[in-house]
């Protein structure tokens, strides 16, 4: 790949301190003056790269390979070339992960629109009533509402729009074309662009001359540490609170409906819809595109398969997949038999053909 300017590489870390950074063994003490820049795939890996292996389905990519250090484990350790330097740990996904934060620590979050940016733009629009702390950053077009209160070290991207009473901690991004309305943001609160936080729950009651409105006079609670990707909405509480628990990560185009309340440490990928006042428990996974039906419970530590129909309570510790979702080993029963049955059919019907 050609010279990346939006993330230029490390000025380098020696390899003996990067090891030493993520509990890793090196294996040969001789290569830790080697200086790291960038993180790069296995099969294009050059001098300054790391790299990671997690099966032996990669050894293919080795005969590419010129990183200058490999993370893997013990199992995967025979099959790395003499060249290339082995950094030894049981869980070599993970300690690449923390390898790049630490080598790429601007592609951790939404970059800057302006590289020079500080304090509050001249073209940013501050109610006079807003608090914020030292600190803050507010880029251009932003705007930040009455009475609003944004925590030290916290930016707000172009052209966001933060509304009255918002509350927002400290360390957190809030990136180009957000809106935040209606909500408590804790600290170090990643949202990228395009969220939509706090607007109106879907809501309401049949009437004699249509759909009445039900109004929505809930909150969003955002705990801390949970990143909120591009596109996402979280629909503020009809009554009660939508609350995103700690840690959790969401990922883009997903519709958080009005009071769900979702645990510590889950994650939601993409094309996920949550449908109102569900509760989900701590740890859960939630596959792409799978629906979760309202007023249901998911219990810690659920998995969900992607592309599932969730119409009721799950039990916590459970793998579930399909549609309607069911106990993993019984979806993948129903989709072997079916696919059983379909061979069966196709054979049939060549037979009457012949």
């Amino acid at each position: 790949m050609e010279s990346n300017d939006f993330f230029p590489p490390h000025d380098g870390i020696g390899l003996r301190e990067l090891a030493s950074h993520l509990g890793a063994e090196l294996l040969d003490d001789t290569a830790g003056n080697r200086r790291i820049r960038s993180v790069a795939p296995v099969a294009r890996a050059g001098e300054g790269d790391i790299c990671y292996i997690l099966s032996r389905k990669a050894r293919g990519d080795l005969e590419s390979c010129s990183a200058s250090a490999i993370l893997c484990d013990e199992a995967l350790r025979p099959i790395i070339p003499d060249h290339i330097p082995v950094l030894l740990t049981p869980k070599p996904h993970a300690a690449f992960a923390v390898a790049g934060g630490l080598l790429h620590p601007i592609a951790l979050r939404p970059p800057r629109i302006l590289s020079d940016a500080a304090g509050i733009h001249p073209a940013a629009f501050v109610d006079p009533t807003a608090r914020l702390e030292d600190g803050v950053e507010i880029e251009p077009m932003a705007v930040i509402g009455a009475r609003a209160e944004i925590g030290a070290g916290t930016r707000v991207g172009a052209g966001a729009v933060i509304g009255a009473d918002v509350k927002i901690g400290r360390n957190c991004t809030v990136a180009a074309g957000a809106s935040i309305i209606a909500a408590l943001i804790g600290n170090n609160v990643i949202v990228h662009n395009g969220v939509r936080i706090g607007q109106d729950g879907f809501g309401y009651a049949p009437g004699p001359r249509g759909m009445i409105k039900i109004v929505q006079v809930g909150r969003v609670i955002i705990q801390d540490d949970v990143e909120i990707g591009a596109n996402t909405t979280i629909d503020r509480g009809t009554m009660d609170d939508t609350v995103i628990g700690e840690g959790t990560k969401i990922d883009n185009l997903v519709q958080i409906a009005h009071n769900v309340r979702i645990g510590r440490h889950c994650g939601i990928v993409s094309g996920v819809g949550i449908a109102g006042s569900t509760t989900i428990g701590n740890g859960v996974m939630i596959g792409g595109a799978s629906g979760v039906n309202g007023h249901i419970t998911i219990g810690d530590g659920v998995q969900i398969a992607a592309m599932s129909g969730v119409m009721a309570d799950v039990p916590a510790g459970a793998r579930y997949g399909g549609v309607p979702a069911r106990p993993l080993k019984d979806f993948l029963r129903d989709v072997a038999e079916s696919m059983t049955r379909s061979d069966e059919r196709a054979k049939r019907r060549g037979d009457r053909n012949e």
